[in-house]
């Protein structure tokens, strides 16, 4: 049985009982949680609207059937995990035992995938077009991007989070093959970096982008 505390939502243990159980009945949350089935529905109908959890109807040799409740893909995503340990030790391994030549091999490597994998969305498009995709694209990814244009017809593009800033704070040339993958998929004749978060001085991103 588990129970609420004034830390831990009725929605955040549904999530973790999914997590550890896998599949659920609206009966097995209600005793888990000791809520009434009907609280446990309305849980449930949020959380399925917000495609977190989707339901599969679960067939009984006797009685009525009934559904079954399970994490989606995006429900699985909302529990954290920490990648950057994991892909510093690699790049630690790889400048050590290949030399910087290597790390710069796979950040150039790195950067052309990203920039096909953008052009295809943006190679139609004009350049105000494109820097808007390229905002969406980077929301999507979680990076919290916005822009402005001033009145000289220069752009600021701003992102509030990066995704990969504990890499950049150890490899911080991985920024650069940033900025120049931005300037190639924007088709853009200048792009600066004139404020960076993996200094950890600055709190978050800017580019300044002129046509």
């Amino acid at each position: 049985m588990m129970t609420t505390t004034k830390t831990t939502s009725t929605r955040e243990l549904i999530l973790r009982l999914l997590k550890k159980k896998g599949k659920l009945t609206v009966a097995e949350f209600a005793e888990e949680l000791q809520i009434t089935e009907m609280a446990v529905r309305r849980h449930l109908n949020t959380l399925e609207r917000d495609q977190i959890v989707e339901t599969t109807l679960l067939r009984q040799a006797m009685g009525r059937p009934t559904n079954i409740y399970q994490l989606t893909k995006s429900g699985q995503e909302t529990f954290p995990r920490d990648y950057a340990p994991l892909a510093l030790d690699i790049l630690n391994d790889i400048q050590t035992m290949y030399g910087e030549d290597m790390l710069e091999e796979l950040f150039q490597r790195r950067k052309e995938r990203l920039s096909k994998r953008y052009m295809k969305r943006l190679h139609h498009l004009s350049f105000e077009e494109r820097i808007e995709e390229f905002m969406n694209i980077q929301n999507e990814l979680g990076y919290m991007a916005e822009y402005d244009l001033d009145e000289d017809g220069r752009y600021w593009f701003k992102q509030y989070n990066c995704p990969i800033s504990r890499v950049s704070q150890h490899f911080t040339s991985i920024c650069q093959y940033e900025q120049s993958m931005l300037q190639e998929i924007l088709e853009a004749e200048h792009v600066s970096c004139m404020m960076c978060a993996s200094n950890g001085q600055d709190g978050y991103c800017c580019y300044k982008i002129e046509k």
